[in-house]
């Protein structure tokens, strides 16, 4: 291996997606990743070259995040706490719940990754334990037989075939009927995306029930607002939301592998536009399955747009 810092750090961006999906967190990640790479330095003599660099990479990344894991309560939606949002004035989040961030990045190189990076399934892969989780992700992601998982993992080629059936028919309970997946960049996900962000710079909600599948859901982070159905989703986002036109300036980005839209807001019309947050979509190509906003003004700079909106080319 050459004894170059820049080599490691030539993986960082797929290391970060790896710690991401066990995390839950960027920010938890981009520490683990750090940590990774500094181990990584340190024993860069011991390297036998016996297996390619980045599986050598993603096994200490991978103990990082289990020694990380160890204790911690899980990252959830607020679908996830288990008490459905029936009245949008009544919070239900807890003070002390771990939100399950985005990530506000799309890199080249783990395009044929996206299903593994999708929200619905970094949030089902934080009811797994966290060496179930690692099996999991070690197979699905770096595709490593069961022998060197149970090398990485410390354990048996049995244990590591049980705790990925385990993991598998977990992953299955939280979502029995998985979506067909849309890629971002599909012209049927951008056509939806497009009729979105027109939606709400508008405040056409007519428009925004059409593009809402019935049984679509409505989450917002860290309110803890969770709705299921256009029955209720409607209401809520015609007296909360869209309650004059051009309040909202939104461009379209990819997060997790979906299409997403960098949102400013303002509180009048006469004011000016502040970054406000990110909204990630799910859609069928032709409606949309679930939109989960996040409202935390630091993730439009982090999905690479600027502070002033008037400045996007």
């Amino acid at each position: 291996m050459s004894d170059t810092w820049d080599e490691l750090e030539s993986f960082r961006p797929e290391l970060v997606a790896l710690c991401y999906r066990m995390t839950g967190s960027v920010h938890e990640a981009e520490d683990l990743v750090q940590e990774t790479c500094l181990r990584a330095w340190r024993s860069r003599d011991a390297f036998e070259g016996r297996s390619a660099v980045r599986t050598w990479l993603y096994r200490i990344a991978m103990n990082v995040c289990l020694t990380a894991l160890r204790g911690k309560g899980r990252r959830v939606l607020p679908a996830g706490l288990g008490v459905p949002g029936e009245d949008p004035d009544v919070p239900v989040a807890a003070a002390d719940v771990l939100w399950l961030d985005p990530l506000p990045a799309d890199p080249a190189h783990i395009a044929e990754q996206r299903s593994t990076l999708r929200l619905a399934l970094v949030a089902g892969l934080q009811y797994l334990p966290p060496r179930q989780r690692a099996a999991f992700m070690l197979r699905e992601v770096l595709a490593m037989p069961a022998s060197e998982i149970a090398e990485v993992l410390g354990t048996s080629v049995p244990a590591v075939k049980s705790a990925l059936q385990r993991a598998r028919a977990r992953l299955d309970e939280l979502a029995p009927t998985p979506e067909a997946l849309v890629e971002p960049d599909s012209v049927e996900a951008r056509r939806v995306l497009d009729s979105y962000i027109t939606a709400f710079e508008t405040a056409d909600i007519a428009a925004l029930t059409r593009l809402l599948r019935d049984d679509a859901t409505l989450e917002v982070v860290p309110s803890g607002l969770s709705l299921s159905g256009k029955r209720l989703c409607v209401p809520f986002l015609a007296e909360h939301v869209l309650t004059e036109p051009d309040l909202y300036r939104m461009f379209p980005t990819v997060a997790n592998g979906q299409p997403a839209a960098a949102a400013y807001h303002r509180d009048h019309t006469a004011a000016p536009f502040r970054p406000f947050g990110l909204a990630l979509l799910t859609t069928d190509a032709t409606h949309l399955v679930s939109i989960t906003t996040f409202l935390d003004p630091a993730l439009v700079g982090a999905a690479g747009f600027p502070e002033d909106p008037t400045q996007v080319p």
